[in-house]
């Protein structure tokens, strides 16, 4: 049966209208999800009310199923592509976190204790190569300039603070 082109917009309106519920299950049954069928069909609606009234479709419900089935297939495959190039919302979500917890908290402030109370065993020239080094930034050679030894005596002293912080822990 073909539809004369002046009753077109008004006959397909109705036609989707009324078929509303089955071209969304239409839909869903390639996305299986219900919002985006939905999506879908709003997506279909909106492609049938921009459609030049002069077109002619000999098979009115045939064609909305199409226009439909057509949708859900790129919408499947946009979001296969999308979530193969940038990954699911969820990746990350279940790695546990390692810092902010109360217990690595606690753990790293009972670790600074012990690194604390082995630097304090430490010669105090060993201790101040040491927290130039990792406390300050100081390079080797700005250490060396700093206390007046050789740049080979700091290295040894910041292995030796380091290895004794080590050995601590």
């Amino acid at each position: 049966m073909m539809i004369p082109v002046e009753k077109w917009t008004h006959e397909l309106d109705a036609l989707f209208i009324a078929n509303q519920v089955q071209l969304r299950r239409a839909a869903y049954k390639i996305l299986g999800d219900w919002e985006r069928s939905e999506d879908v069909v709003q997506d279909a609606y909106i492609k049938i009310s921009e459609m030049p009234a002069t077109q002619k479709v000999r098979q009115p419900l045939a064609y909305l199923f199409r226009i439909v089935r057509n949708l859900a297939i790129d919408h499947y495959r946009r979001d296969a592509f999308e979530s193969e190039l940038f990954g699911t919302d969820e990746e990350g979500l279940h790695i546990p976190a390692l810092t902010g917890t109360p217990e690595t908290t606690a753990i790293n402030r009972q670790h600074l204790d012990l690194v604390v109370e082995a630097l304090a065993k430490l010669p105090e020239r060993t201790k101040r190569v040491f927290e130039l080094y990792r406390v300050e930034g100081y390079t080797h050679r700005m250490i060396a300039d700093e206390l007046n030894i050789s740049t080979s005596l700091a290295n040894i002293l910041i292995r030796e603070a380091t290895s004794h912080c080590r050995n601590a822990l």
